[in-house]
């Protein structure tokens, strides 16, 4: 007997690349549609935690009964939290910014069980870019793979030719921290189709 619905609280193609890879099928996707403006002095982390649970919360009530999963990303260096590049100016800032230096990405995720019920996990990844040429940064740029991402890039594209190296969860940085995710889930009672079938 199917239970309790599970709705996706994103509209990220790559949340839901990402959930079907450890066969998590959403069975609604509904995005909250926040303001995700920073607040005056609000941390990277702190940020993340706000929207995730904020999205949660958004979406709860309009599937009663359902497992709700939110989740954000924020890509920051330092202090400073690096936006979701929508113009090519805002992306090469921000490569400009990385090149050549560690960063983190912050990412959050919310489960709301069908009681309505909080539980969140946040995981941190470090990412190292290369020094990166005038001709490496226009080359990536003319990809378009920058646009809407955090930190004008993609690793999971071609800007992974341009990262040395990955600490912690990749798929945090893609968009969502996989173990964390299906552990959360698992808590509250729901698993993959393909563990529950066994």
């Amino acid at each position: 007997m199917k239970g309790p619905p599970l709705v996706l609280a994103s509209a990220s193609p790559r949340r839901l690349e990402l959930l079907r890879q450890v066969g998590l099928a959403p069975d609604c996707i509904d995005p909250a549609d926040i303001d995700e403006t920073p607040r005056r002095g609000e941390l990277p982390s702190a940020h993340a935690m706000r929207l995730a649970e904020e999205k949660a919360r958004r979406v709860v009530p309009r599937h009663p009964g359902a497992f709700i999963l939110a989740a954000d990303t924020v890509v920051a260096c330092g202090r400073r939290i690096l936006p979701k590049t929508e113009d090519e100016a805002s992306a090469r800032s921000c490569l400009e910014l990385l090149s050549g230096r560690r960063h983190r990405v912050h990412g959050v995720v919310v489960v709301a069980s069908p009681d309505a019920r909080l539980m969140s996990r946040r995981v941190d990844s470090q990412v190292a870019f290369k020094r990166l040429s005038e001709t490496e940064i226009k080359a990536y740029l003319r990809s378009g793979e920058w646009h809407g991402k955090a930190g004008g890039y993609a690793i999971q594209g071609q800007a992974a030719a341009l990262i040395r190296w990955v600490c912690g969860s990749y798929s945090n940085v893609v968009g969502l921290p996989l173990f964390e995710t299906v552990q959360l889930l698992a808590g509250r009672g729901y698993r993959p189709s393909w563990i529950a079938n066994c």
